[in-house]
């Protein structure tokens, strides 16, 4: 057959199906518009799902009426400066769009007007493009000094096919207000508006620039456990810069749809980031638990490609690796700061396991009282001290009171602060054999003694293996591991990153590698399957994840059967030195799977579980 030219509307309608995939992608591309000519105020209506009809209307720089018609020709755009030799630099963007494709692809499939007002001043024109047909522009009302109004109607009406596609009005809308979150959390500093079929669904003030703004910014758009549990993020390496907010690993959840990662303030889908932030919490977390963050990437343009993809939510890094440690580094930087902190809906989660009773109607009992409260372990007083309270039925409570020298400060010396005031407060007791009651100045703790001293030991365990390396242990017969061509040729090139964690490997030939050691932290080891899941963990990630989180797993391992077991009775001293060096010990507030070692709960708190509040 021979080959022809596409006509112009035909070329148009492919260009929108690249870049126009849905409806949230027509506002992603408006928006992202608005905000590269300087808008502070974005409003958003949308009608059946953004498909009946879209607005975006924004205060910006605006346009005169010969940059109207500029503006709905494909790759015509004011976001690239040409030298003085007329080359254009495709490599150095600065702004959100830059390719002249959103208005000429939106205008091929459906019916658009563009009114705009210059801030240069002038009156406002229109313009009109149904299906690609254009209108010429001509004078039109605007309701502010300056801006545009780009107003869709019958999205896709022009290619009926694509609305079979479609999800339900109710989807279409959902996927349109978390494309506006994620847009506002790059850009604390506008307002962002949403009406839904005429309802108000989202209003957010901007913010003052910052750190705190833009965590004032997050707490709106993720709720005030986000704010309460996050971690700032700051880190500078090379000319690359981390910043934002990263949750405790104890404020994890089941999915990833709490990560959001942005480069240059452009929301991206990027799994070199992603796998770089799970490698971050692999010493903290459960393998079906991800940490809720939201990352900003800030980096020199020409290190990085954002031209990958048409709807630019993938990007390339010149430097992956340097991209990838500084996230990892920055990541655990803060979790280190953190120290034994954990995060504040544990005592929440805790509180709402309470049920208070108005009153108490033991059912008879023909068995014999029990002399103590089960479980309960005082070290305050001797046992010959204790006092039974009559009433309690089946299991009567002994409460055993402390000698007065001991009520306050049992370990407190003269010159040195007073324990109440620490962190985790002063010891009372232990319950059932495994939990430890604490006293602070304000409220109560209670720790898990095995998860808290197992944590204790993994810190330690992965200190020594940091300062000594990770000792090797040689194969009697070098095992080859069959792969793919292109999965032994990474494996391959990341030989040094192997050899530091314990693994040394070499090329066998054309796919294929030669393992010679493995790390002796593993014991007997199935050489084959840990290369192939390094290997895929290099093809997905870009990182030898496996071989990472199997030496974690390893330490975790020993250091659960070297802790302190459950149902163990301790002393006194022995709960304190536990507490003191929980303090002491970065990431003492969960244990390596990520749960809680303690729970603290406010006296305010108690006051309420007792109406005294």
């Amino acid at each position: 057959m021979p080959i022809r030219r596409l006509p112009p509307e035909t070329v148009n309608r492919i260009a929108a199906g690249e870049v126009v995939e849905r409806p949230a992608s027509a506002v992603k591309e408006l928006v992202e518009n608005a905000l590269d000519a300087g808008a502070t105020r974005i409003e958003v209506q949308i009608e059946g799902g953004g498909l009946t009809r879209i607005l975006v209307a924004d205060d910006g720089h605006g346009m005169a009426p010969d940059q109207l018609e500029l503006a709905i020709e494909r790759h015509a755009t004011s976001k690239l400066e040409p030298d003085d030799a007329g080359d254009v630099d495709l490599l150095r963007i600065s702004t959100l769009g830059f390719r002249g494709e959103a208005l000429p692809s939106i205008g091929s499939v459906a019916r658009l007007t563009l009114t705009s007002r210059p801030i240069t001043g002038g009156d406002a024109h229109a313009l009109r493009v149904e299906g690609g047909r254009v209108t010429p522009p001509g004078p039109a009302a605007f309701p502010g000094p300056h801006g545009t109004r780009v107003e869709v109607r019958d999205l896709f009406y022009a290619t009926p096919a694509r609305l079979k596609f479609m999800k339900s009005e109710r989807a279409e809308a959902m996927a349109i207000a978390e494309e506006l979150r994620r847009q506002a959390m790059a850009h604390e500093a506008v307002t962002f508006a949403l009406d839904v079929e005429g309802r108000s669904v989202l209003r957010l003030p901007a913010e003052h620039p910052g750190d705190e703004g833009r965590l004032r910014r997050l707490s709106a758009i993720l709720g005030r456990d986000f704010e309460a549990n996050a971690l700032l993020v700051d880190q500078t390496r090379d000319d690359l810069r981390l910043s934002g907010y990263a949750g405790l690993p104890t404020y994890s959840r089941g999915n990833a749809q709490h990560q959001y990662l942005f480069v240059n303030g452009r929301p991206v889908k990027d799994r070199l980031l992603q796998g770089a932030l799970r490698g971050a919490y692999a010493d903290f977390l459960a393998r079906d638990r991800h940490p809720a963050a939201v990352l900003f990437l800030d980096v020199d343009p020409l290190k990085v490609d954002v031209n990958v993809h048409p709807a630019k939510s993938e990007v390339r890094f010149r430097d992956a690796a340097l991209v990838r440690g500084l996230i990892v580094g920055g990541l655990r930087h803060s979790l280190a700061a953190a120290g034994h902190r954990a995060s504040t809906t544990v005592a929440d989660q805790a509180l709402g396991g309470f049920t208070p009773h108005s009153g108490f109607a033991p059912a008879p009992s023909s068995q014999p009282q029990a002399t103590g409260w089960s479980g309960w372990t005082g070290w305050s007083a001797p046992s010959s001290a204790a006092q039974t309270i009559p009433g309690l039925n089946d299991r009567s409570a002994r409460v055993e009171p402390e000698p007065l020298a001991t009520r306050h400060s049992p370990l407190a010396t003269p010159g040195e602060a007073d324990p109440m005031d620490l962190p985790l407060g002063v010891a009372r007791g232990q319950l059932h054999g495994t939990y430890i009651v604490a006293q602070t100045r304000d409220g109560l703790v209670l720790v898990d003694q095995h998860a808290a001293h197992e944590r204790l030991v993994y810190e330690r365990m992965k200190a020594q293996m940091a300062e000594g390396g990770v000792a090797r242990q040689t194969l009697l017969v070098p095992e080859v591991v069959e792969l793919d061509p292109a999965e032994a040729e990474r494996v391959a090139d990341r030989a040094g990153e192997l050899a530091e964690l314990g693994l040394v490997v070499e090329p066998f030939g054309a796919g294929a590698v030669l393992v010679r050691e493995v790390p002796a932290l593993l014991g007997q080891v199935d050489a084959a399957g840990l290369v192939r899941d390094i290997a895929d963990d290099l093809s997905e990630h870009g990182a030898a994840l496996a071989l990472k989180e199997r030496l974690g797993d390893v330490c975790g391992t020993m250091a659960c059967h070297g802790s302190v077991r459950a149902g163990r009775v301790l002393s006194g001293p022995e709960m304190n030195a536990l507490l003191r060096q929980m303090e002491a010990t970065p990431h003492s507030g969960q244990c390596n799977h990520g749960r809680p070692t303690y729970v603290e709960l406010k006296l305010a708190d108690l006051e309420k579980l007792f109406g005294r509040r």
